[in-house]
């Protein structure tokens, strides 16, 4: 027969997918009943009607139904009150001062990389997802960050239709391919606009890196908005010591262009950790011939007056755009693409610039905007 113990410490292999922790390191296990061969869990989920709900019963019947004696088991699930919520929440940002969380806290050890452009309809958005899905694909915990408040396109290109549920007074991020997400997309309808001036967008990202409940994350990837406006100043300020990967097309405009995002991040310190050419060439399905469709030479060019790599080649594909509007990037697709392997090398050269954040392990004041 299973000892409580026992029961317990398999319970500690259940991960709640929003907030990337045990369910026995958030007290979400409230009581376990052994008798004979039938075990009983209690476990109270953190908000009613959970959108992951099923899982966890799934997981907690798989883990406990394993145990050696187990012949039953019986999955009772409640909603925690309000008081626990907020105990909850204050627990899972620590014990610092102020609004604070594993991210923005002193010592954090996560490796914040921004994905940046000059402008608009390079791919950045794509590169971020697919860049983030093949960290994880590393086993690296990730945290995915649409911080391009006007031009969200996250939920769309990783599939999200959950909404985020609060926890107290912070939020938990949505999971999507393993990653923890958070993206204005979540709090407006699609194809609403977003009307707010500067100080308004430096508040949304300071709640974005503050009030979400993020795990103990290796890497937060952060989709910026092109160009050199709020946002991306905000980033440097608030977090000195993230990274900047720079995304360009071969273009000569887009080159130009993506040189003065460069030079705002290395004047506001921030380390570059190279160039990603993206649509860099276009490969004939008929003949094989590979076509320079916007032309050779840009990203080059743009790397050595940086002082940094071309760290990856995408080539422009058929296949990336549609797993983009589909909500199943390349990157996480089975099998050995050629584009899927694009995107795990430039995730693997990441690792690498970054000195590798952690082991790989299981798993701005401003308005407030519905949360």
């Amino acid at each position: 027969m299973a000892t409580k113990e026992e029961i317990l410490n398999a319970l500690g292999d259940v991960v709640d997918p929003e907030l990337g922790r045990s369910i026995t390191d958030l007290d979400m296990v409230r009581e376990v009943r052994v008798d004979g061969g039938r075990v009983a869990v209690d476990v109270a989920l953190t908000v009613a009607g959970c959108p992951l709900q099923n899982r966890i019963e799934q997981e907690v019947r798989q883990r406990v139904g394993a145990l050696p004696g187990v012949e039953q088991v019986e999955v009772h699930l409640s909603v925690m009150e309000e008081e626990e919520r907020q105990r909850l929440s204050q627990r899972l940002r620590g014990q610092e001062p102020g609004r604070t969380s594993t991210v923005t806290r002193p010592g954090s050890r996560t490796v914040v990389i921004g994905v940046a452009s000059g402008k608009g309809g390079v791919g950045k958005s794509t590169v971020t997802a697919n860049l983030a899905i093949a960290l994880r694909k590393r086993g690296k915990r990730v945290g995915l960050l649409d911080a391009d408040i006007y031009g969200f396109s996250i939920p769309r290109m990783l599939g999200v239709t959950t909404r985020p549920v609060a926890i107290g007074n912070a939020i938990a991020p949505v999971e999507a391919y393993g990653l923890q997400v958070m993206s204005m997309g979540f709090f407006v309808e699609e194809d609403a606009a977003v009307i707010w001036r500067g100080p308004m967008l430096a508040g949304a990202l300071e709640q974005f890196l503050n009030d979400v409940l993020w795990a103990e994350l290796d890497y937060l990837v952060v989709d910026l908005p092109p160009g050199t406006g709020d946002v991306p100043m905000s980033l440097a300020q608030r977090l000195p010591h993230s990274k900047i990967l720079l995304v360009t097309t071969p273009q000569e405009a887009s080159v130009h262009v993506a040189s003065r995002a460069a030079f705002m991040a290395m004047k506001m310190n921030q380390e570059m950790l190279g160039v990603v050419e993206n649509m860099a060439f276009l490969v004939c399905p008929h003949c094989g011939e590979q076509i320079d469709v916007f032309g050779a030479g840009g990203a080059d060019a743009l790397a050595a007056a940086l002082g940094v790599p071309v760290v990856a080649r995408i080539p422009l594909a058929a296949d990336i755009r549609e797993g983009g509007d589909q909500g199943r990037p390349v990157a996480a697709r089975e099998g050995d693409s050629p584009l899927g392997k694009a995107f795990d090398e430039l995730a693997e050269t990441v690792v690498a610039r970054t000195g590798d954040a952690r082991p790989a392990r299981r798993q701005i004041v401003g308005p407030r905007i519905g949360f």
